[in-house]
């Protein structure tokens, strides 16, 4: 089986894992995650934060997202384009919100951000102790991170998503750390 075939594989293996995630878990774990990127804003002072809008059942950090916007810090979000790329816009109210393709959403005033970044939160959908993730095949944050080295990378998930080894490719980028609790809360 050659590497595309595994990534394919873990891919299908992810999503029904996280489909299978029950809602109180989830809700606490969500709130979790929530608390220590707060945490971790705080003690680094990180002012300019990119993240992403939650979509199905990902990690739900809006609660994070209304902390950092009342803290006045200042939040990016993607709004996913054709041909893997992302445009980076403002987001100034979680009100103001439009739907994209491939179920995503992004900030509906169009006001761009092109500097650099604090911190990004990455989503996806496995991790391993290598900082390795597994996205979901399109190559967005991919071709995204590799033109913010500077920024400090995160990546969330839930324990059920960590594996072993994600098969890796060489436009695969490592991140700075993974954020998980192997504790059930």
């Amino acid at each position: 089986m050659d590497i595309l075939d595994l990534k394919k594989n873990l891919r299908k293996e992810m999503l029904i894992k996280r489909a299978e995630i029950e809602t109180s878990f989830k809700q606490s774990y969500d709130l979790w995650i929530c608390n220590q990127l707060a945490v971790l804003i705080e003690e680094k002072n990180y002012r300019i934060i990119h993240a992403y809008l939650p979509m199905g059942k990902e990690i739900d950090i809006t609660p994070l997202l209304k902390t950092l916007l009342n803290k006045n810090k200042i939040v990016v979000t993607p709004k996913t384009l054709p041909n893997r790329k992302l445009e980076n816009r403002i987001l100034n109210s979680l009100e103001k919100i439009e739907k994209g393709i491939f179920g995503t959403t992004h900030p509906s005033t169009p006001e761009e951000y092109d500097g650099k970044f604090d911190l990004i939160i990455v989503p996806g959908l496995a991790f391993d102790n290598q900082n390795h993730r597994l996205g979901y095949g399109g190559g967005y944050y991919d071709n995204f991170l590799t033109n913010h080295p500077e920024a400090y990378k995160i990546g969330i998930f839930y324990p059920e998503q960590k594996v072993d080894n994600v098969p890796t490719e060489i436009h695969d980028i490592c991140l700075n750390e993974i954020l998980v609790s192997n504790n059930p809360l």
